[in-house]
């Protein structure tokens, strides 16, 4: 088994479908490797779900009068997890940020410290979780195929920006954590 806790970033219906402004391009392929992974995390798996505030403030205000169609309540089918995951997924963590490192997630770490990072989007709530958590002195694994970005080329952005973070944060593969 693999020590560390995984957390699986927003495997939502906004994200899969094609038609959705929010689409990953690569969902079907990043969803194909968490399903690789889950085995090999047991009950130490957290899925996290992104929502729109009920009213955003700041900045986010701005945010959403650019993306406004997803100003729904956290009930809205576009952000319930894919029916694949959503049947299995035991502890859900929402929030209304790109980051999902929060002190849920940390209390789900457990004595290892470590956090491995699967899911959507790599170059949004997967960059900004690795690099908070990193900050908070975690070690951090993001599964390269098991992620997706908003197109390859941001992805790989990503991936790389996240590489300049070693040793706190390093990037691999189903492959290296599994061996299959």
């Amino acid at each position: 088994m693999v020590t560390g806790s995984l957390a699986v970033i927003d495997m939502q219906r906004v994200f899969a479908d094609p038609d959705s402004p929010w689409a990953a391009p690569r969902f079907t392929e990043a969803a194909q490797g968490v399903r690789r992974l889950l085995p090999a995390f047991g009950d130490r798996v957290t899925f996290t779900r992104f929502l729109a505030p009920e009213k955003p403030t700041g900045a986010w205000r701005r945010y959403y009068e650019q993306w406004p169609f997803a100003l729904q309540p956290p009930d809205a089918p576009l952000w319930q997890l894919t029916d694949e995951f959503a049947a299995g997924a035991r502890h859900v963590l929402d929030a209304p940020t790109f980051g999902k490192w929060t002190p849920a997630l940390a209390a789900r770490l457990g004595p290892e410290g470590r956090l491995v990072l699967a899911g959507v989007s790599t170059d949004c709530c997967v960059l900004s979780t690795a690099l908070a958590a990193a900050d908070a002195g975690v070690e951090v694994l993001v599964v390269s195929d098991a992620c997706a970005g908003a197109d390859d080329a941001s992805h790989e952005r990503a991936l790389q920006v996240m590489e300049l973070y070693a040793p706190l944060i390093r990037v691999v593969t189903v492959k290296d954590l599994t061996g299959d």
